[in-house]
């Protein structure tokens, strides 16, 4: 964690272009990735490390995230300022022009889910799939989700043993209130097979 502090303009990072200590935290840690990778591969030539091993699939990244508003809009409003004109903005409850990305790891921290969850993206009938720590939640924020596509979800199973998938949703996502109901009585069939169940595992934002 580390406040934007401005760099002093005369330093020599300021004229490298680093315009704050988060840069400057973000460079190092890529070459130091580097660096780590660099001794690897030599220690491989060296044969110092076993041949099974391949430095390309190691995970060198890392995550950046800056502390946002909330993704939600203020829904809590004196009834003198609703209006004919600004009623059907509260039909999404999630402000306009919010990624995928800020709507999943908002989600994650209400559910208590670490942000350095290991988080895989898949296409799914041209859908884009977030997959959170092996199959451990699967969410989808996409447009005109369809049951096709819930049945094709319902597939992925999670890795974490005796634990079910749980599922999360966008609901302006699904096309009509017949199409919500229609994934939550397949999920609940497929996968959940009580009410309270499905409640607690399957969330619609």
């Amino acid at each position: 964690v580390q406040l934007p502090e401005p760099t002093d303009e005369k330093s020599e990072a300021y004229k490298a272009g680093y315009k704050n200590i988060c840069e400057i935290g973000k460079e190092r840690i890529r070459r130091a990735g580097n660096k780590i990778k660099e001794e690897l591969k030599e220690k491989s030539k060296q044969k110092k490390l076993e041949n099974n091993l391949n430095i390309n699939n190691l995970d060198f990244g890392f995550k950046v995230f800056k502390l946002g508003e909330s993704i939600y809009k203020d829904t809590v409003l004196h009834p003198n300022e609703i209006t004919q004109e600004n009623l059907l903005d509260f039909k999404e409850s999630i402000k306009h022009g919010t990624t995928q990305e800020d709507i999943l790891y908002s989600v994650l921290l209400d559910m208590g889910i670490p942000i350095s969850a290991k988080v895989e993206i898949k296409t799914i009938q041209n859908k884009k799939i977030f997959v959170v720590n092996e199959g451990w939640l699967v969410a989808c924020f996409d447009e005109n989700i369809d049951l096709e596509l819930i049945k094709e979800l319902s597939k992925i199973k999670s890795d974490i043993g005796g634990l079910k998938t749980k599922f999360v949703f966008k609901e302006s996502s699904f096309k009509d209130d017949s199409a919500i109901i229609n994934t939550m009585e397949y999920l609940k069939t497929k996968i959940f097979k009580t009410d309270a169940e499905l409640k607690s595992n399957v969330k619609v934002v």
